[in-house]
């Protein structure tokens, strides 16, 4: 009698937790298909499209441009600051240590959400943005256009938020200072490991 009962209580927490499992799978799922087929991007989020549709990042900071590149398995690679004239004469190959390093930079960058915004109402408060150090431009597979630009400005009062400005829009929004930090360090590393 005592066998069959905890048996039975045994079966029903093994059923509650497939129902769970089986609920957040259900759930995942969904959420990531309804954002896919809709398009739609969180606006609570910096950029404007899923990381994953983007075909190069460039970052420029202090005047140097470093540009990373998806390869054609989708592997980000260093790809570096070459003219017109050079790009088709070179080819580069992914490293999988830093291309997961680039990957995981990347992503984080694409979840950064906005903390505040403030209108751009006049020179006096430029926020940082108008004579940027560091300059974020993303770009579609094979375009030669850049999808969108950032203007990366001064450290916030707050001492953890950084000022970003899209090129060409009305706003200036903050966004958190380890995301800008983590680029930063993501080019002192490839930087660091580029052939001299």
């Amino acid at each position: 009698m005592i066998g069959r009962a905890l048996r039975s209580r045994v079966a029903v927490v093994w059923l509650v937790l497939a129902t769970l499992g089986g609920a957040i799978l259900v759930i995942e799922l969904t959420e990531g298909r309804w954002s896919d087929r809709a398009g739609e991007v969180d606006p609570r989020l910096l950029l404007p499209v899923p990381v994953s549709t983007l075909g190069a990042i460039e970052l420029v900071n202090a005047g140097r441009r470093h540009r990373f590149e998806r390869d054609a398995a989708g592997a980000w690679l260093y790809h570096g600051a070459h003219t017109g004239a050079e790009s088709g004469s070179h080819a580069h190959v992914a490293d999988p240590a830093q291309s997961q390093r680039i990957g995981v930079v990347f992503a984080a960058l694409g979840r950064a959400r906005v903390e505040r915004e403030f209108p751009r109402a006049s020179e006096a408060k430029d926020y940082g943005v108008t004579t940027p150090q560091f300059l974020i431009l993303l770009y579609r597979p094979r375009e030669p256009q850049p999808l969108a630009q950032y203007a990366v400005g001064d450290v916030a009062p707050d001492t953890v938020s950084r000022y970003v400005e899209q090129v060409a829009s009305a706003r200036v929004v903050t966004i958190p200072s380890y995301q800008i930090d983590n680029l930063l360090a993501l080019l002192a590393t490839v930087e660091a490991s580029a052939p001299r």
